[in-house]
């Protein structure tokens, strides 16, 4: 007799003790009187001893009938109160949601979000790690990563964000100084900020011809600074530096205060990089998991500073005709 077999026998018995004979117990449990019976039987025959004893008027619990059932009747306790503590959960999320997420972007949009939706499930607890690093989310046991770039085909699910645009950006004190670039050309004789990712690969910058082709630029080749923080490309283009290439959303206030401009506004191509949300599984997730998805996605589909239109960044631009 298998554990399942074994569940089912135990509860006929139960059934037919309470309910006071195997009829009654079948119409409880949904089956025939003889399909109880043959449970009941099954279930003797596996101990070796008589449970109950069968008469044409009633059923009549064995002296080892009555320790066995004593003892099943906690064993079908424990089970009742182990899927009433996952149903509780389900109407109440609780427990640990582990995150992993990039630097830059989790502090800046993730960490702002977690506030309300704690205050939404008291019972949550959320663990972030914001590393740049490249993560394995089932080897290392996380439940959601948030990550930007060219995101790879995976057996992951993949929630897109929004785009993660980008400009060049330089300090009206690098511009007075060096001038504002007019053409992609022009770029060789300025000072340029490379982003290198951790993988080594330097970010290129890519521009629109007059013909519609797209041309690179490897800044790589002559930066006088290389960083791998996105976040450091932005503190080194205000401090005057030079020209960098960063992301909208690291950017937009620094355009807003003025301590940045955009250059080459209408030659730079804004790339293809992506902010995602992946997880490893869409079916059978846990309550505490689906509450901390949809919030997420619920607040950084809000955030406006992921989701600008380019065209509304020409008030940033530097004038070519100025």
């Amino acid at each position: 007799m298998d554990s399942s077999q074994r569940v089912r026998a135990i509860i006929s018995l139960a059934q037919a003790v309470d309910a006071g004979s195997f009829a009654a117990a079948g119409r409880l449990l949904g089956v025939t009187s003889a399909a109880v019976s043959k449970n009941v039987a099954g279930l003797e025959k596996a101990l070796g001893v008589r449970l109950m004893n069968r008469t044409t008027r009633n059923l009549k619990l064995t002296e080892e009938g009555e320790a066995f059932l004593r003892q099943a009747r906690v064993a079908l306790e424990a089970l009742d109160a182990a899927i009433d503590t996952v149903a509780v959960q389900r109407a109440a999320p609780s427990g640990r949601v582990r995150i992993s997420t990039s630097s830059a972007f989790g502090r800046n949009h993730v960490l702002p979000a977690l506030p309300a939706l704690l205050a939404r499930h008291p019972h949550l607890s959320i663990e972030v790690d914001f590393d740049d690093r490249v993560i394995d989310i089932v080897r290392d046991g996380y439940d959601i990563a948030v990550r930007g770039g060219n995101i790879p085909d995976s057996a992951l699910v993949t929630r897109p964000i929004c785009r993660l645009n980008a400009v060049l950006v330089a300090s009206p004190e690098y511009l007075a100084r060096h001038g504002a670039p007019r053409a992609p050309e022009a770029l060789q004789a300025h000072r340029l900020i490379a982003r290198r990712f951790l993988s080594g690969h330097v970010a290129p910058w890519n521009f629109k011809a007059d013909d519609g082709s797209i041309t690179t630029l490897d800044p790589g080749n002559k930066a006088m600074l290389t960083l791998s923080a996105p976040e450091s490309l932005v503190q080194a283009a205000c401090d005057g530096v030079g020209i960098a290439e960063v992301g909208v959303h690291l950017a937009l206030d620094h355009l807003r205060s003025g301590s940045l401009k955009i250059v080459l506004h209408e030659f730079h191509q804004p790339g293809t990089y992506e902010m995602v949300m992946q997880y490893p599984h869409r079916a059978l997730m846990a309550p505490r998991v689906q509450v901390t998805l949809k919030h997420l996605l619920e607040a950084l589909t809000a955030d406006k500073k992921l989701h600008l239109p380019m065209d509304a960044l020409d008030a940033y631009a530097v004038e070519m005709d100025s």
